[in-house]
């Protein structure tokens, strides 16, 4: 047979370019990138024995002093080529190796002595290449000195080439899956690729899983050579002489180099690897780069050109695995809780080593599984890239594996055991699932949260809630502890009886089912918390949710907020009596008795029951469904109330180059302003030094705190001096303000005390001396719409900052017709109407119903 004739067929596929393809690839541009490694070499058969045990050259992920290995090339019968195959144990850059570490054998020889390779790894031996060539005269003696005479060339060819191979092996299983998805459902590439690319630490591209099915597997695949992840494990396989692992991430992004286009990692290897060996290119050999995809005892080579069978003759180069200790990756469990195995082939979740996927490394792996008796069983696993684990094998198991069941991955990798994380499985016994505390204790009116006893709650599916003949409802349910199944039960709209969860298992033809009662909860009323004169008071106990209302001597409170606190429901109850009967009421209030009415000639309700501290009584609670609660009263003592003498209110500096605003009658407590006021004590009280006043916004908690000598004054015993400053406020208060009493453990009611507002700067109003109309589109219009009435065009301009503080603007007190400032303004001018006597009325937005001027000039 003809060199050009050459094949080396694997699976079918012709190896070798024709002599033909050969020239043209020669005539090809010097900057031209080679091609991937996708031309099929010749295969190799290598198995290594250490000790008592023979492994095939996929399950050996290094080797070790002492090994050793059968290496013989598998060629077709019909082969005319002969090739020389050499092996070359290094040791070192610097320390070239000696002569009988150097061993060829001459494949065409029909004894196995002279075509096979029988080494043994020497002492000090790192690593391992081997070479095939066409037979040659004087080529074994060529390639004798090229090793001993460069040996670091091909140590970095050895380390390059396995870390390829070990790349290519993960792109090779992530490429083979994606093509894989033929006859599968719509959906099945947007599930299973990222668990693909997680599981083998693939770039992936997430936008091709938005296109049409159809060109999802093409676009997945599309720059292939750049999806390789860096592998940490992987990497530790190959010590460089430099310390530093060879890092091939850096070389798997399209990059530019030299105008020649882009290349993977793969083609960088050849490009490298063909610089090292330049050296040693002469007139009748070059030497050829090739990786290497191993299944069982046969290493396939893979090239990224066509060898030449004429001068100068290519000698393929490939790499074994390196010569040092076993490292096993660490695996780590990625489950979020307890596996279920009802199903067989469930997978226990692993990520952390990607060439678990891609080698047999990791080979005979096993789940050893112990039960509660204490009972342990080995069952096979094998690695599925697609799922992101170790599945476990389709068997059935014993029926003495049931319930929770504690289990171990282990096996081998290469010669060394291998163990795996542990994990925490669940298997169905068949027992009945039983309600963890009370199943009558379900109320109906709100949400219960129910829990269930059972085996294996990991594998359950769906849980449904049936009541009478009603749909089924679908209830989401959490694992709690990896031993129960929680739930919320929704009665707020049911009505009590009996109702059925059903439990469905996976992979179980019905559903188990577990009845529970909902019962209809009276409320429990356990006291109400009243002070002597209070319209308020707090109802504590259970199920308050179905109060309507409290009667306590002839005065009717209604529910004003309902809270929890743990298993105790507090109800806030308020009296809520008619306008028209609190006016009667107020009508025929004796003088300087605030607070205390007393019915009218019209039979007015009273406001407020007449109770004294101390005294007892008896409370009615009606219920929404009609019944009555009788509970006794016991009246506390008076919350402290004061009564507000006197208020006044400092302005602050006004700032330079702004103008003052009137503020009125004191009505406004400016933000840089100063309020001081006086409060009386009710009658037959007194303040002590202990008391303190706070002072909160409208519908807020409490901002501040006034105290003895921080801001109170006792001006006697019965009245309380208070400085209060605005700038003590906290930032971004603003708007009405209201006080209250505190002394000791009770706090008084909360009384209006003024309004806090935020005054913008207001630099200057210009108005025109011949009364033209300004435009409206220089201040207010343009910055955010114009206003309505006379804002739309006026002959005057209001400038200054923070106008936003502005809601509007008059020419006269009644505002008549405002001219209104946008929500969200920002400009630093506003057209506004011209004064009608000398001022121009504001409305701030922290105080819209009170008027504050501005003199024009």
């Amino acid at each position: 047979m003809k060199d050009d004739d050459s094949r080396f067929p694997r699976a079918g596929a012709p190896l070798f370019l024709a002599a033909s393809a050969l020239a043209a690839v020669a005539a090809a541009p010097a900057l031209a990138d080679p091609a991937p490694f996708e031309l099929s070499g010749p295969d190799l058969r290598i198995e290594v024995t250490r000790g008592q045990q023979t492994l095939p050259i996929a399950q050996v992920p290094s080797l070790a002093e002492g090994d050793k290995l059968s290496i013989r090339a598998d060629l077709p019968g019909d082969q005319g080529q002969k090739f020389l195959l050499t092996s070359a144990f290094l040791r070192g850059a610097t320390n070239p190796p000696p002569k009988d570490w150097v061993t060829t054998a001459s494949t065409w020889k029909s004894k196995d002595k002279d075509k096979a390779l029988s080494l043994t790894v020497p002492k000090g031996a790192r690593q391992t290449v081997l070479l095939m060539v066409a037979d040659t005269g004087g080529a074994e003696g060529v390639l004798l000195d090229a090793v001993r005479g460069k040996p670091g060339e091909f140590v970095r060819a050895s380390q390059d080439l396995n870390q390829a191979s070990l790349d290519h092996s993960r792109l090779a299983t992530f490429m083979a899956a994606i093509q894989a998805q033929d006859n599968t459902g719509p959906e099945y590439l947007r599930t299973v690729a990222p668990v693909l690319a997680r599981s083998l630490s693939i770039k992936l591209n997430d936008e091709c899983l938005s296109k049409v099915v159809e060109m999802q597997a093409s676009c997945l695949l599309e720059n292939r050579e750049a999806l390789v992840l860096n592998d940490v494990h992987s990497s530790s396989l190959a010590d460089t002489l430099t310390g530093t692992p060879t890092d091939l991430a850096l070389q798997l992004s399209a990059t530019p180099e030299a105008g020649g286009g882009y290349y993977s990692a793969y083609i960088g290897v050849a490009r490298d690897i063909a610089r090292i060996f330049g050296a040693f290119n002469n007139p009748q050999f070059n030497y050829l780069p090739t990786l290497s995809l191993r299944k069982d005892a046969t290493m396939s080579l893979l090239l990224n050109a066509a060898p030449s069978f004429q001068k100068p003759k290519s000698v393929m180069v490939t790499a074994l695995p390196a010569v040092e200790a076993d490292i096993p990756p660490q695996l780590r469990s990625i489950a979020k809780g307890p596996v279920c195995i009802a199903r067989p082939g469930a997978v226990l979740p692993v990520e952390g080593a990607p060439l678990v996927y891609s080698t047999a490394f990791a080979h005979d792996m096993k789940v050893k599984l112990t039960n509660g008796s204490g009972q342990t069983m080995d069952v096979a696993v094998v690695p599925r890239a697609d799922r992101g684990g170790y599945m476990i094998g389709p068997d059935e198991l014993p029926s003495a594996f049931t319930g929770s069941l504690r289990a171990q991955l282990h096996g081998m990798w290469g010669f060394a055991p291998f163990g795996g994380p542990d994990f925490l499985l669940q298997r169905p016994d068949g027992a009945a699932w039983k309600v963890a505390g009370d199943a009558d204790g379900l109320v109906v009116g709100r949400d219960n949260a129910v829990t269930l006893e059972g085996a294996a709650p990991s594998c359950v599916e769906e849980v449904l809630l049936r009541q009478g003949s009603g749909a089924p409802r679908s209830l989401e349910w959490k694992v709690q502890d990896g031993q129960r199944l929680t739930f919320t039960v929704p009665l707020a709209a049911v009505n009590p009886g009996e109702m059925r969860v059903e439990v469905r298992y996976q992979g179980a033809k019905g559903p188990e089912t577990v009845t529970l009662r909902a019962r209809a909860e009276a409320s429990r009323v356990d006291g109400f918390e009243f002070h002597a004169g209070d319209r308020q008071g707090v109802l504590t106990g259970q199920r308050l949710d179905q109060v309507q209302s409290l009667t306590l001597n002839d005065v009717e409170y209604r529910p004003d907020g309902l809270t929890r606190e743990d298993a105790v429901d507090r109800l806030r109850l308020s009296v809520k009596a008619d306008p028209a009967q609190v006016n009667s009421a107020q009508a025929n209030t004796a003088p300087g008795t605030p607070g205390q009415n007393t019915p009218g000639q019209n039979g007015a309700a009273k406001t407020t029951p007449a109770l004294e501290q101390g005294a007892s009584a008896k409370a009615v609670v009606r219920l929404a469904d009609g019944r009555s609660l009788t509970l006794p009263v016991r009246v506390s003592a008076p919350r402290p109330q004061v009564e507000l003498l006197g208020r006044t209110i400092y302005p602050g500096p006004v700032a330079p180059g702004a103008r003052a605003l009137e503020l009125g009658a004191g009505e406004l407590l400016p933000d840089n302003g100063e309020l001081v006021f006086s409060v009386k004590a009710a009658p037959g009280a007194g303040f002590g030094t202990r008391d303190t006043i706070e002072i909160a916004t409208a519908d807020g908690p409490a901002v501040a705190r006034l105290s003895a000598g921080k801001g109170l004054t006792l001006e006697s015993r019965q009245v309380l001096v208070a400085r209060l400053k605005a700038a003590d406020l906290p930032a971004g208060a603003f708007g009405p303000l209201r006080f209250r009493l505190a002394g000791g453990e009770t706090t008084g009611d909360w009384t209006p005390l003024t309004t806090l507002a935020r005054l913008p700067r207001i630099e200057n109003l210009a108005c025109d001396k011949d009364g033209a109309k300004q435009e409206a589109g220089a201040g207010i219009g343009a910055g955010a719409g114009a206003g309505t009435g006379a804002g739309a065009a006026t002959p005057c301009t209001l400038t200054g900052r923070d106008l936003f503080l502005i809601g509007s603007v008059s020419a006269e007190p009644t505002f008549a017709q405002p001219a209104a400032v946008p929500t969200g303004f920002t400009g630093s001018s506003l057209p506004v109407p011209r004064p009608v006597a000398g001022k121009l009325y504001l409305r701030l937005r922290d105080a819209p119903d009170t008027a504050v001027a501005l003199p024009q000039s």
